[in-house]
């Protein structure tokens, strides 16, 4: 009992730690009401395909213009294509803009209900099993590969809420039009801005037996732990594993890739159970399950090397605040 007090102590230490890291970091994002009124006009006018044609454009305005984006993939670039010159480092990042592009508009055309994409989801029946089974909540571990956000929708069916950690964005009509709407109240957002964190309000929902739904790739100066990817040292955060390890919860890592114009493979078969033992050093013990994770995601990255969307240099051990 006193061992998952401590360890409920810890993780709000750190959820708060998160949260200020967050605020300082927070840079003005990329996307204005002009360029969404452009593609939805687009697609609109010209369907989904010539409005990914149009991306080749801005990307390339992105990739010669935007030096500022181009050093934050830089660091994923080089390590996942070690050996690339310069020119073919660019012709890499150009087509993960384009990658990215593409899955934005997918995001949008599809929470605007213009257009509809199949979702084909992999280990869904295990997780619906652990749910009927299980009392407790879990949490859902992404990362900024593919569009995780097409799962939402599925994961809702299991008929639990589902509560994403995240800072509202500050353009309200960005978040409108890329993010999930609630559905009968079935998602929820818990911002790390409010009171320690929100570690009240994630335990609170792992305790109801609900979904939580938290990035494990970024760090935004939160304690972190080294890692091996791609080849190198990385610092992940452990925050997510240490609240499952003091709730006794499972992590379920997801992943969504696309595989065709329209139709989506969403995988969440890796269920990861941390737990905490008798020794003192908790960080160390977390710092396996983060490695498998780290494993989990350079695994896609092998698979989807333009799928993933990093733009952070999670190799630099004093922080990731690469600018964005």
């Amino acid at each position: 009992m006193e061992r998952a007090a401590d360890g409920r102590a810890r993780a709000g230490r750190e959820t708060v730690a998160w949260g200020r890291a967050r605020r300082r970091g927070n840079r003005r994002k990329r996307g204005n009401a002009l360029g969404l009124w452009f593609f939805r006009v687009a697609l609109r006018l010209f369907g989904l395909r010539r409005t990914y044609g149009l991306l080749y454009i801005v990307g390339l305005y992105y990739v010669l213009c935007d030096i500022a984006l181009v050093s934050s993939v830089g660091p994923y670039v080089r390590r996942r294509f070690p050996g690339s010159g310069i020119v073919k480092q660019r012709l890499h990042i150009y087509r993960l803009l384009v990658s990215q592009g593409k899955q934005l508009i997918d995001r949008y055309a599809s929470v605007s209900g213009w257009q509809r994409f199949g979702i084909r989801v992999e280990g869904y029946d295990e997780f619906a099993s652990l749910m009927r089974k299980s009392g407790k909540g879990a949490i859902l571990l992404t990362s900024h590969q593919g569009n995780w956000q097409f799962a939402m929708t599925a994961i809702s069916e299991v008929g639990r809420t589902v509560h994403l950690v995240m800072v509202p964005d500050d353009n309200p009509e960005l978040q409108e039009a890329l993010y999930p709407r609630a559905k009968g109240g079935n998602v929820r957002i818990i911002s790390p801005r409010q009171y320690l964190g929100g570690v009240v309000e994630i335990t609170n929902a792992l305790k109801r037996g609900d979904v939580v739904s938290m990035m494990g790739d970024r760090r935004y100066g939160a304690p972190a732990v080294e890692v091996s990817f791609l080849g190198d040292s990385a610092w992940l955060p452990y925050g997510a594993f240490s609240v499952a390890a003091a709730m006794e919860c499972p992590v379920v890592v997801l992943s969504a890739s696309k595989v065709s114009m329209y139709e989506y493979m969403v995988d969440m078969r890796n269920i990861l159970y941390p737990r905490y033992g008798g020794g003192v050093d908790k960080v160390r013990q977390l710092r396996p399950w983060v490695q498998e994770f780290a494993s989990l995601m350079e695994a896609f990255a092998a698979a989807h090397p333009y799928e993933c969307f990093l733009f952070r240099d999670v190799w630099r051990e004093e922080g990731d605040e690469a600018p964005m």
